[in-house]
């Protein structure tokens, strides 16, 4: 017989991390994304991950409105 309470289940295995799939930033796709998010070309290349020094730091989500 069991014990009761706690159950012994499969969890995700904590050791191996999925690969992420490369991504070409200038397929078609990723152009048109990018045309309806992005201002200007300094706000297009922060939103690709190339930053300059002294850049304002940009917060991930939506803000309370």
């Amino acid at each position: 017989m069991p014990a009761k309470g706690k159950k012994k289940g499969r969890g995700k295995s904590r050791g191996k991390k999925q690969k992420k799939p490369e991504v070409d930033i200038l397929s078609p796709a990723a152009m048109l994304n990018l045309y309806y998010i992005a201002h200007n070309v300094a706000d297009c290349l922060q939103l690709r991950g190339f930053r300059w020094p002294g850049a304002a730091k940009t917060k991930k989500g939506k803000g309370k409105r």
